[in-house]
């Protein structure tokens, strides 16, 4: 009896799919673009945005220039964006704010377009392109609508933007130094710190800066050492005057006494 029902059921299902399945294809084989259109706003308002979405594309180049045209593209990029295919979505969020530049949507499309990019930027380990895309989209539209109610969504997708990529720099600094590449380490802190002077971690960017000059100094030829334990000298005495209480310092003071010491062993060296 159980697997009579299960049965019964099964096929009521399959039937209801395929009336669905007929019912749209239906849609689609019609003729009248006012009907198709219905058809898809009610796709649309019922949350079926795959069906909403197959009726828009159909109808796009058959509406063009007509009344309906800017309400139906507008819809046509917000299917897009809830069916998480936020390439396409940017595209037509852009696209539209170039058809309709007067419209009233025309500034929120702007705003989902930026938005769409920053969604579809991968995690900062991986590559950046669209996070720098994202970023400079959202800062456009901060700067051309400073009085937007969307400033604070926005301010915040920059913020979290800006965070990948010093997180990805930041990483790539870390690789050299771990591969024992300490010029290029110093190199690479140095440009995250000049990048992002206000981070949380820009006392450990510094330390790493003068840790990484420290290393490179002990590998160097003697005839280099005395510059480069000076330069690293240098850059603990940044470190202990831009950040008195980092949590470095002890660390660093360990480091500044062992190249203090070097260098004036070199110079005593020198002297003799």
């Amino acid at each position: 009896m159980r697997i009579r029902f299960k049965n019964i059921l099964y096929l009521s299902l399959v039937v209801v799919l395929l009336a669905s399945c007929g019912g749209f294809e239906k849609i689609r084989k019609s003729s009248d673009v006012n009907y198709k259109l219905t058809k898809a706003n009610e796709y649309y308002e019922n949350k079926d945005y795959q069906h909403a979405n197959q009726l828009y594309k159909e109808l796009m180049p058959v509406m063009k220039s007509t009344r309906n045209y800017e309400a139906m593209f507008y819809k046509y990029a917000y299917t897009f964006y809830y069916l998480k295919d936020y390439v396409e979505a940017s595209y037509y969020f852009k696209n539209f704010t170039e058809y309709f530049p007067i419209s009233k949507d025309a500034q929120e499309c702007e705003f989902m377009s930026a938005v769409c990019l920053y969604k579809y930027a991968p995690k900062y380990s991986l590559d950046q392109t669209n996070t720098i895309k994202s970023l400079e989209a959202l800062q456009s539209y901060v700067n051309r609508y400073p009085k937007s109610d969307k400033m604070a969504e926005a301010n915040k997708y920059i913020e979290e933007s800006r965070k990948k990529l010093e997180l990805k720099q930041a990483d790539a600094a870390k690789l050299y130094y771990n591969i024992s590449q300490f010029k290029a380490a110093t190199v690479a802190y140095h440009s995250v710190l000049r990048n992002y002077p206000e981070s949380p971690n820009a006392d450990l960017y510094q330390f790493m800066i003068m840790k990484s000059m420290f290393k490179f100094a002990k590998i160097s030829i003697p005839e280099k050492q005395d510059e480069r334990y000076s330069n690293a000298i240098s850059a603990y005495r940044e470190l202990k005057d831009s950040y008195p209480h980092s949590s470095y310092l002890a660390d660093a003071d360990k480091l500044y006494t062992e190249a203090d010491n070097n260098l004036k062993k070199l110079r005593n060296e020198q002297h003799k």
